[in-house]
C-alpha cells in the first residue's frame, strides 16, 4: 500500500498519527518471532526521518552524504535508533496493556529525552516563540541530531491526554501501535487498507467454508 511519490517510493507507511509511534513500526512482523527490521542502515533512518517530514530533502541528503564519511558515527547513530525504539516500544506496550512501566525502559526513553532536551532553544519566529534544535551535536556523534525530534514527540504524547489514545492493531499478525482519534474511539485496525481489509477477507472465506 506504500504511496509513491514523483522520484521513488515511499518505504514507510506511517498510518500511527505520531512520529514517535510511526518509529516504534519500524520493527515490522513482532508477533512472528522473526520481525522485520526496516531500519537496516543507517540511510533507511534518514529516508525515516526524511519521509516523517523531520528532515527536509535536501538536508537528508547531505546527512548520508556525511555519512560516507563517518561510517562508525552514523553506525552509532543507528545503534542508539533501534535502542530507543525497542525501549518505546516496551513503555507503550505497557500503557497499552495497562502494565507497571518497566524501569530500564523508562530510563531508557528518559535519557533520550533529556539528550534531546539540552540542545533545544527558543527562536523567535512572528507569532511568538518556538523550540528549534541546535543545528550541531558533538564532533563524536554528529547524527544524533535527527533523533532528537523522535525522543521529543514521544516526551510530549507520553505527557499528554492522547496518551489514552494509542492503541495496537488487533490483527494478530500486526502488533502496530497507533493513535485512535476516530470519532468513538473503536478503531481496531492500523489501516483498514492492510490489516483491516485482511480480516474481513478471512471472515469472508471462514462463512463460506463454514456455508
Amino acid at each position: 500500500m506504500s504511496t509513491t511519490e514523483k522520484t521513488s517510493p515511499q518505504p514507510f507507511e506511517l498510518i500511527a498519527g505520531n512520529v514517535c509511534l510511526d518509529f516504534i513500526n519500524t520493527l515490522d512482523n513482532r508477533p512472528s518471532g522473526q520481525p522485520t527490521e526496516l531500519l537496516k542502515r543507517f540511510s533507511d533512518l534518514v529516508r525515516f526521518c526524511e519521509q516523517s517530514g523531520l528532515l527536509p530533502h535536501a538536508e537528508a541528503a547531505r546527512v548520508i552524504e556525511r555519512s560516507h564519511g563517518s561510517p562508525n558515527a552514523a553506525e552509532q547513530t543507528l545503534r542508539s535508533a533501534r535502542e530507543l525504539r525497542e525501549a518505546l516500544f516496551v513503555v507503550f506496550m505497557a500503557v497499552v496493556e495497562r502494565r507497571k512501566i518497566p524501569g530500564d525502559a523508562l530510563a531508557r526513553v528518559n535519557g533520550a529525552i533529556q539528550y534531546a532536551a539540552q540542545h533545544s532553544r527558543l527562536a523567535p519566529v512572528k507569532s511568538g516563540f518556538e523550540w528549534e534544535f541546535d543545528p550541531v551535536a558533538s564532533p563524536e556523534r554528529p547524527f544524533d541530531p535527527i533523533l532528537w525530534p523522535i525522543a521529543r514527540a514521544a516526551s510530549k504524547l507520553l505527557a499528554s491526554e492522547q496518551l489514552a489514545l494509542v492503541r495496537i492493531c488487533s490483527a494478530d499478525t500486526c502488533q502496530w501501535f497507533f493513535l485512535d482519534t476516530s470519532k468513538n474511539h473503536h478503531r481496531r485496525w492500523c489501516s483498514m487498507k492492510i490489516c483491516g481489509n485482511r480480516a474481513k477477507a478471512q471472515k469472508f472465506y471462514a462463512r463460506k467454508k463454514s456455508g
